[in-house]
Parts: C-alpha cells; structure tokens; sequence
C-alpha cells in the first residue's frame, strides 16, 4: 500500500525525489504518513482535498481485501 501511496505522490508532485512514505502498523490499524515538500502541497491535496480523497479511497480498497483499517495522513 505505501508503494501505491509512493507512486502516485511522485506523478502529481514537482520535486519527486522529496516523497518519503512511512507505515506504522499496529494491530489491525495501519498509518500510512506521506510527507512532501512545502511546494507541491496543493498538488497532493487538490482542490477542496479531492485528490487526497481519492489517494484515500484507492488505498482503503486496496486494504480491504486484508481487512485493516488504512489511515493516510499527508504533512509537509
């Protein structure tokens, strides 16, 4: 999950060499942390959090199958 998190950060972003992921797992929760540069901010987040909605969505449907709950949180 933090691979597809990783891959599409690094296509909507500027400075992809910037993206870092982190996963912290514990019991049948996983946190997934993204962290970006100041600048490419807007871009991950979207107009009105649509594409940080959508990173969400795509990485709970692809937890779901493993029966966790996925958290991602976006920082700078």
């Amino acid at each position: 999950m933090e691979k597809l998190v990783e891959v599409i950060a690094k296509s909507l972003v500027d400075h992809p060499d910037e993206v870092r992921v982190d996963r912290t797992e514990e019991g049948d929760k996983i946190e997934i942390v993204l962290k970006v540069s100041q600048a490419d901010m807007g871009k991950v987040i979207g107009k009105q959090g649509r594409i940080a909605k959508a990173i969400r969505s795509l990485v709970k449907a692809a937890a779901s199958r493993d029966e966790k709950k996925v958290v991602v949180e976006i920082k700078q």
